[in-house]
Parts: structure tokens; C-alpha cells; sequence
């Protein structure tokens, strides 16, 4: 339930939080977004520890891919690669976050009109 709260002269309105982790649309939310996080930073981290992994204990990386550009300079450049194609995608996710969320204060504020 919604509490109130005196700030001045005003009357405010105190959301009530632990009502809403509960509820089924921040569940699914939190769901979400760790089904996609959670993969997402596992192949980041493990992609960017993998280069000074091969470039310290192994010579694939020292090998000429094209011409007189090793192996390494392409990881290097994947590397970019794979975090900007990483950040568009959560912007794209992060659209469908925010719906998500705007579904749970939608919600909550039915919620409180109905007590």
C-alpha cells in the first residue's frame, strides 16, 4: 500500500517498493534483462581476456593474416567491433526495458487507486 508522507505543506506520496519487487511484471523485467546481461558480459569479458591470453602464451596472433597485418591487429579491431555491435544492441533491448517498465508503474498505480 502506498503510504503518505508530509514534505512542507504538501502531502506526498511514498511509493511502496517491496510491493512492487513482488509483482509479476518486475519479476519478468528482472528476468529479462538478466537473460540477456548475463550472456552479454560473459562474452565481453571473456572476448577482451582472450587477446592478452593468445598474444602472451601463443604465436597465432604474430602470424600475417593480410599482407603485413597480423593476426592481432584483426582481434584488436574485432574487439571494437564486437563492443559497439554489443552497446547497439542494448539500446535496442533497453527500448523494450523501458516498456517493461512503464508496465510496472502502470501497475502499481492501478494498484493504489484500487485500495
Amino acid at each position: 500500500m502506498a503510504k503518505t508522507a508530509f514534505e512542507g505543506t504538501k502531502l506526498k506520496k511514498v511509493e511502496d517498493f517491496e510491493r512492487i519487487e513482488r509483482s509479476a511484471p518486475f519479476q519478468e523485467l528482472l528476468k529479462a534483462k538478466r537473460k540477456f546481461l548475463v550472456p552479454s558480459i560473459i562474452l565481453f569479458v571473456a572476448f577482451y581476456l582472450l587477446f592478452p591470453i593468445l598474444i602472451s602464451y601463443t604465436d597465432i596472433m604474430d602470424r600475417p593474416a593480410i599482407g603485413d597485418i597480423s593476426w592481432a591487429w584483426i582481434y584488436a579491431l574485432l574487439l571494437f567491433v564486437m563492443t559497439w555491435t554489443l552497446a547497439t544492441i542494448y539500446m535496442k533491448k533497453a527500448v523494450k526495458f523501458d516498456n517493461m517498465v512503464e508496465d510496472v508503474w502502470k501497475e502499481t498505480n492501478e494498484g493504489r487507486k484500487a485500495q
